[in-house]
């Protein structure tokens, strides 16, 4: 197996949904993968329970392609799982789609997973050996051949036992014939959202899901929780030993999550804006008005301008109908999708002083070619202000920065390096300090490990190749 296969293998990033005990299951999954499209981009698929039996549908595109009129009406059930995806390396094929669906000796089970098992190699590995045979690159299979190694007619026991073994971050959504589970890992990096439609009950990444089909948002799923719904109701299992800390994904309220979603504890709109108020208390700065990027910088835009005492102006326009530049699957497209994507108000912009207010910088690729549109369109000033730290480190746990090579804060070891690349006048990033002020818990229950360099899981550092490939692993 070559050094840094582990670099090459699909890391999730995406959106799971799942609803038990309503007639229009396939309908409404299909609208809650609708609202989490912004997800993943990549596939779309649904598995809906059927008197028991199990059947499903996917295909590559977004969910509005995938899933036409003739294709729902077969999807018939009275529960469904839904998926949508984008992978972080090169595996962007349809076997890799989910939910996956699985026959073994206990039945049909189908299982919908976001995030990455940074021991999944090893687990893959000693499974191959035990004669396991993978039908997908994806570590959520691996879940999977764990379960059906135990031998219980029990699905938590299985469940259990299967994740006792695995490490990272996950938020599952599985069904067999008689059940619909959620699961969230012990550190509870990654979202999953518990709401009630009518009778029916759902799980979802985020509320936005919710919000669509009419459902009512309950609760968040613990950290280190099973919930199992049937028919009989609704029933939570702990899993046992849980940590003392939790590493909620802070990057999902700067960057990933709608703002109109509330996930770890809070509003992520309202969290933004908090952001935006505190990037103006520490970089403030001389200009004529605040111009957000869209979409998810217009909130830290927001706060920004209200700190500053500064007019805030749409200078930036967005198609949207076209993709999320940062989670597409390949470079070229990326480039492509930034000269297409964004159009100016030069009237707005020209002869200005503008304060340009974004909630990240990661590559650089997209801000050095968005500063120089707005050099073109006569801006007379630019200054960038970032509403998160510099991404130095590399990110296991399922966000698309495994290489810190491409990491422009990795590359470039000063803000001054950084501000001459993308050719603007100052340049500011909200302190990680800043950051954890404006958040609900405490900082010891957040993920900083892509600007901190701290990870929460330990288990991963021990992997010889990846410490090569990753000088500064903090462990």
């Amino acid at each position: 197996m070559p050094r840094d296969i582990w670099f090459d293998q699909p890391r999730e990033y995406c959106g799971i949904f799942g609803i038990w005990g309503h007639s229009k299951a396939s309908w409404l999954a299909y609208l809650g993968l609708f609202a989490l499209q912004h997800r993943g981009q990549e596939a779309a698929g649904i598995v809906v329970n059927n008197s028991g039996i199990l059947n499903g549908y996917k295909a590559t595109g977004l969910v509005n392609d995938v899933f036409q009129e003739e294709i729902l009406q077969r999807l018939k059930g009275k529960a469904a799982v839904g998926h949508v995806r984008y992978s972080t390396t090169g595996a962007s094929v349809l076997k890799n789609a989910q939910p996956l669906l699985i026959d073994d000796a206990y039945g049909s089970v189908c299982i919908a997973h976001n995030g990455n098992l940074v021991n999944s190699l090893m687990l893959r590995k000693e499974l191959e050996q035990q004669g396991s045979i993978f039908q997908t690159t994806t570590d959520s299979e691996i879940i999977i051949h764990l379960m059906a190694k135990v031998r219980s007619q029990d699905i938590i026991k299985r469940l259990s036992s299967a994740l006792q073994k695995t490490q990272g971050a996950y938020s599952l959504v599985l069904m067999n014939e008689n059940n619909l589970i959620g699961v969230r890992d012990p550190l509870g990096f990654r979202p999953l959202c518990l709401g009630k439609l009518n009778r029916a009950y759902c799980l979802a990444s985020e509320t936005c899901a919710f919000d669509l089909i009419g459902a009512r948002f309950i609760r968040e799923v613990s950290p280190g929780e099973i919930v199992v719904i049937n028919d009989k109701g609704i029933k939570s299992y702990q899993m046992p030993s849980p940590p003392q800390r939790h590493a909620f994904c802070i990057f999902e309220h700067v960057y990933f999550a709608r703002p109109d979603s509330f996930i770890f504890g809070e509003n992520v709109h309202q969290l933004r804006r908090k952001l935006g108020i505190q990037l103006a208390r520490e970089h403030p700065v001389k200009a004529d008005c605040v111009i957000p990027v869209p979409d998810s910088g217009y909130s830290a835009a927001l706060g920004y301008a209200q700190e500053a005492g500064l007019p805030i102006e749409m200078g930036i326009i967005r198609n949207h109908y076209v993709g999320r530049t940062f989670i597409q699957p390949f470079q070229g497209e990326r480039q492509l999708s930034v000269r297409i994507k964004f159009n100016l108000l030069k009237e707005v912009l020209r002869g200005k002083r503008i304060v340009v207010v974004d909630d990240s910088i990661v590559r650089g690729t997209t801000s050095k070619i968005r500063m120089r549109t707005l050099r073109q369109a006569g801006v007379k000033e630019v200054h960038l202000r970032i509403s998160c730290p510099p991404h130095r480190f590399a990110c296991f746990y399922g966000i698309d920065f495994h290489r810190p090579e491409e990491l422009i804060a990795n590359r470039l070891d000063t803000i001054e390096k950084i501000r001459q690349y993308l050719e603007v006048d100052s340049l500011g990033y909200l302190s990680l300090e800043g950051m954890l002020k404006c958040l609900v818990y405490e900082k010891k229950h957040y993920c900083t490990a892509c600007w901190s360099g701290q990870y929460p899981v330990k288990q991963y550092c021990f992997d010889k190749f990846a410490l090569e490939r990753n000088k500064n692993l903090s462990c």
